[in-house]
């Protein structure tokens, strides 16, 4: 298992040469959004109108984070469960979603559509959500700010500590993890 130090916006060859089990250190900017946003963003899709956020080699952030304490960008920001961003996802990544973070596996179609446009699905840890906060420098409401903790923010990460969890090869560490112990 390899370890990235990975800034966005991510290209092919970022996510090519990551593999599931790698560690990850995202720098850069990403997005974040939960159900209701990306709903509303495959409806413009649908139809043919522009989306609010260019998804081009980005990253999504599936997070409803707390309310910011005085003098912090960000409250806990802990990932959202992620099938539930599954029927929307292959839409953004057929047009340049480069990743996404969450947790919990994926579904057959997305992981077909990492595979077809090299995306790439990263873990963060359940739990954690005081701790993935740190990682965020800045945090601005860029979209959608009626839907509350769940508008789409631009956010500034460093060193944002992240798992491959499912690779644009196919490598699925839900999968493989559970091999490795069964043969224990």
């Amino acid at each position: 298992m390899a370890e990235h130090r990975i800034k966005t916006p991510l290209s092919d060859e970022d996510v090519k040469k990551m593999k599931a089990g790698d560690k990850v250190y995202l720098s850069g900017t990403l997005f974040t959004a939960r159900d209701a946003a990306h709903k509303r963003l495959v409806d413009l899709v649908k139809k043919g109108q522009p989306l609010p956020v260019d998804v081009k080699g980005q990253i999504i952030y599936y997070v409803g984070p707390a309310p910011a304490k005085p003098g912090q960008p960000i409250g806990s920001a802990g990932p959202t469960t992620s099938y539930r961003m599954d029927p929307y996802a292959p839409t953004l990544i057929e047009r340049g979603l480069k990743g996404m973070i969450g947790k919990g596996p994926r579904g057959e179609a997305v992981v077909d559509s990492m595979k077809k446009h090299h995306a790439v699905y990263l873990a963060a840890t359940g739990g954690a959500a005081a701790l993935i906060a740190k990682s965020v420098t800045k945090s601005e409401v860029v979209a959608y700010e009626d839907l509350g903790a769940e508008a789409i923010r631009k956010l500034e990460v460093k060193d944002m500590p992240l798992i491959v969890a499912q690779d644009c090869h196919g490598g699925n560490l839900f999968e493989e993890g559970v091999k490795q112990y069964s043969r224990a």
